[in-house]
């Protein structure tokens, strides 16, 4: 497991601040243990969007400005919701559907992190998602 209290010189704080490119979305994010198992997907949407994300549990992520900005996109089994920016477009975060418990985070969003510093960033496989599988197949 990947921990990172620190991305390119950059402290990540127990309560860190995130922003989509335009600053109309203001999220707080509850950081205990900093920056953890931070991923790629490649799945067909994450291939585009081509972010970085972590998770952080429902209670950890806090919309403090900018709520009536916010759009959600939903697809295929329309489980995860993915929520970006209505003004700039940018993904902020995902209710993840392998876990709708936790949001997964747009790691970019970080105040101040440059996610292209956190070197050798694993990809999940999307494309073959448990979830997407019939079940006795």
């Amino acid at each position: 497991m990947l921990t990172l209290k620190r991305i390119g010189g950059v402290e990540i704080h127990t309560k860190h601040k995130a922003t989509c490119h335009c600053g109309a979305i203001v999220l707080e994010l509850t950081l205990p243990d900093g920056v953890v198992n931070p991923r790629r997907c490649d799945c067909s949407y994450c291939r585009r969007r081509g972010t970085i994300v972590a998770s952080v549990l429902l209670s950890g992520l806090r919309i403090v400005e900018g709520a009536e900005h916010l759009k959600v996109y939903r697809f295929n089994t329309r489980t995860a919701k993915h929520y970006f920016c209505s003004v700039c477009g940018i993904h902020t975060h995902h209710q993840r559907r392998s876990n709708p418990e936790q949001y997964g985070y747009n790691v970019g969003c970080l105040e101040g992190v440059n996610p292209f510093a956190i070197p050798d960033v694993p990809v999940n496989d999307g494309v073959n998602h448990p979830a997407d599988r019939r079940h006795g197949a």
